[in-house]
């Protein structure tokens, strides 16, 4: 019955469900130490994810890149990806909005095993999109101009959706840790994604609600 409960959230709509999760993430890391196809997390935003602009944030902790691409943030839903980040296996990060196959890549400084803090930021209108890595900002790039992050999708950290919560391959599945994941349906102003100093409007790490699903440890920051 939990399980059928679950396809039909993730087939009618994350928001529409009341997902039986926790909600308690406030000071914590989600800590993923293998390459599998089975440990995830699923993050229940608080408002849709119905985006003409964004900003993501997120703590993340990873060993140098491998021989292979590995996910950091993954939002599926209406058989695309709408709103993904990759860690590439030459050490660059993609963005994909909306789409399976076309994404924009930046060469920024890499992700630390001590901790790196890693914004995106992007706007439909110009499509003016832009990395901050602990607090600096990249070039800006023009990607996805006048397309849209739908709503109805699910949000999974760990794992790279190839369908609605499944469809998972454990060669691109994330493998570090990773903290303080929030997502505004606006564009930060310069100073605020500097400080961090408010919490998202979409995704609040300490108050969203998430499930866990194989081997996947809390830890205290």
């Amino acid at each position: 019955a939990i399980v059928m409960f679950r396809v039909l959230c993730f087939v009618i709509s994350v928001g529409l469900c009341a997902p039986q999760g926790n909600r308690d993430l406030h000071g914590k890391s989600l800590s993923f130490q293998e390459q599998t196809d089975t440990g995830y997390a699923i993050l229940y935003p608080e408002n849709p994810l119905n985006l003409d602009a964004f900003t993501l944030c997120l703590r993340v902790s990873a060993e140098p890149p491998g021989d292979y691409d590995m996910i950091l943030f993954s939002y599926f839903g209406d058989r695309v990806d709408q709103l993904n980040l990759w860690r590439k296996q030459d050490g660059n990060v993609s963005l994909y909005i909306a789409s399976n196959n076309d994404d924009v890549s930046f060469s920024l400084p890499q992700i630390s095993t001590f901790g790196t803090q890693l914004c995106v930021t992007w706007e439909s209108s110009s499509g003016t999109t832009a990395f901050w890595v602990d607090g600096k900002m990249s070039v800006r790039k023009t990607y996805r101009q006048h397309q849209k992050v739908h709503p109805g999708g699910t949000v999974i950290l760990g794992q790279d959706q190839d369908l609605q919560g499944g469809g998972f391959d454990a060669s691109q599945s994330f493998v570090g840790e990773v903290t303080n994941v929030n997502l505004w349906d606006y564009v930060l102003p310069n100073e605020s994604i500097i400080q961090l100093d408010r919490a998202g409007n979409v995704i609040d790490w300490k108050s969203v609600k998430y499930e866990i699903a194989g081997d996947v440890k809390i830890f205290q920051n």
